[in-house]
């Protein structure tokens, strides 16, 4: 009688050791090296498997000792063909757990006489592919075509069956290429040439896998011709300078526009919401996202430039519109269509009316609008933190009295900001506590100057009443020169 069998892991060279293989070049067997029929070698002897009992938790175990995936399919029946006449068969009523680590830890009997090559088994492993391994080919772009994958280093193509947007997704994410946009079948971008296989077949993927190869296939056989070639199209890659807003009061605000393969074009208003708008404001590098505009809010795009996304859907987490969801637009949107967006302009300050930017009247901007800020509670350690955004060095100590304090020429308009408080420590002057912008009981006199010390020296010697504009005031330790004569006192 068959005698079952406990044998140790291979990779040894003690008596009753196996080593596995799926023999594709010295012997016949399957499309590449992860599938075929199985061999096994004992005591140095090369010989094959019966079916009996063989199943997917037996192909699993030589799928992990190959180095080859998971388990797709046991074979039986001689699929691969039988094994080789003067090889014996070694190996009957494999019975893994699946979780072994090689075949030679799976209990099993010596079949004796029971088996013939007729029931030689055989497997199939995902023979998973590096990153690089798949291409769209025959398309407009990089990020569109027929489908094709490298296994063991032969290029074939995929058979359209069962073939979707969730595969799609794959190849687009596997190719840096963005969203999926259609799944294409029935060799819509030409047939892959007659010398390459389909290597593939009802692939499912579940949408989330790194690569093609992470997906569940079949081997084609003959079940497949190039007629039935697989195709995707991908959105393309959107970069950070793929992205603009063109034609608004400032560069944060405007029609949005976005570059795919090294052509500009609009985005329709279909879907258009605010989430999507800070997804351009993030990846402008604006600030907040403000509103989202449709149907012409700015002027609209150019004749001569496509329509390139519809139906946009931003979660409003992402870091580029390009890694939302949308559609092609078609012929469904045209340019009255437009979407717009306005972002809140990022925070800037200035010093003005001085003679260079390290002196002059304090001007912060908000909402694309330049304002000045009132002198209430200001310190020379809100000043400090004025000359270090701006890299100015150090602040030029206060007078005793603020009203003493040098003034550059009015401002006008806006009055942003009011009873501004630093600590000193921050990076920047929107980081002080400050009343709501544009709140104040200010007037343009109490604008407030701020005055940085570039280098030792720069302030020089007092120069004579001479050179001040008539009506103006000389203080000590304030040179004329910081203003060319407009140096003014309230």
């Amino acid at each position: 009688d068959p005698v079952t069998a406990k044998v140790p892991l291979a990779g040894h060279t003690l008596p009753g050791v196996i080593t596995v293989s799926l023999p594709l070049f010295s012997r016949p067997g399957g499309p590449h090296r992860c599938a075929g029929r199985v061999e096994v070698r004992l005591d140095g002897r090369w010989g094959t498997v019966c079916d009996d009992g063989w199943d997917l938790g037996d192909v699993a175990v030589v799928c992990r000792q190959l180095g080859c995936g998971k388990a797709m399919e046991a074979l039986s029946r001689k699929v691969f063909g039988p094994g080789n006449e003067l090889d014996p068969v070694l190996m009957m009523d494999v019975q893994c757990q699946g979780t072994e680590a090689a075949l030679g830890s799976c209990s099993y009997m010596d079949p004796g006489d029971f088996c013939q090559h007729d029931e030689d088994a055989g497997a199939r492993c995902k023979a998973g592919f590096a990153l690089p391994d798949v291409r769209l080919v025959g398309g407009p772009h990089r990020c569109a075509g027929r489908v094709e994958v490298r296994l063991d280093g032969r290029w074939g193509t995929v058979c359209d069956d069962g073939w979707d947007l969730s595969d799609v997704a794959v190849v687009c994410r596997q190719l840096g290429c963005g969203p999926a946009m259609e799944a294409l079948s029935g060799k819509v971008f030409g047939p892959g040439p007659k010398s390459e296989p389909v290597l593939m077949l009802n692939v499912q993927c579940q949408g989330t896998e790194a690569a093609l190869g992470n997906c569940s296939y079949m081997d084609p056989g003959d079940l497949c011709q190039h007629d039935e070639d697989a195709g995707a199209r991908c959105q393309g890659a959107l970069g950070p300078g793929d992205v603009r807003l063109v034609d608004g009061p400032h560069r944060c605000a405007g029609r949005v526009e976005v570059r795919l393969d090294g052509r500009w074009g609009t985005v329709c208003d279909d879907g258009w919401d605010i989430s999507d708008v800070a997804v351009v404001c993030r990846q402008l590098g604006c600030g907040p996202a403000m509103e989202a505009l449709s149907g012409k809010g700015f002027r609209p795009g150019v004749k001569s430039d496509p329509v390139l996304m519809r139906n946009v859907q931003c979660q409003g987490t992402e870091a580029a519109l390009g890694s939302c969801p949308n559609t092609d637009p078609g012929d469904l949107c045209q340019h009255d269509k437009d979407a717009g967006a306005r972002c809140k302009e990022p925070f800037a300050l200035r010093l003005a009316d001085g003679p260079g930017k390290c002196s002059g009247r304090l001007e912060v901007r908000y909402d694309g609008l330049w304002g000045t800020v009132c002198d209430n509670d200001w310190s020379d350690t809100n000043a400090q933190v004025v000359c270090r955004e701006l890299r100015c060095g150090q602040a030029k100590p206060l007078a005793p009295k603020l009203q003493d304090w040098p003034r550059f020429r009015q401002g006008t308009g806006k009055i942003w900001l009011d009873n501004i408080r630093c600590k000193g420590t921050e990076e920047t002057l929107q980081n002080c506590a400050h009343h709501f912008w544009g709140y104040h009981n200010c007037t343009h006199q109490k604008d407030i100057s701020v005055i940085c010390q570039v280098q030792s020296g720069l302030w020089g010697s007092l120069l004579s009443l001479s050179r001040l504009s008539p009506g103006v005031t000389m203080l000590p330790g304030y040179p004329a020169e910081l203003n060319q004569g407009e140096l003014q006192t309230e």
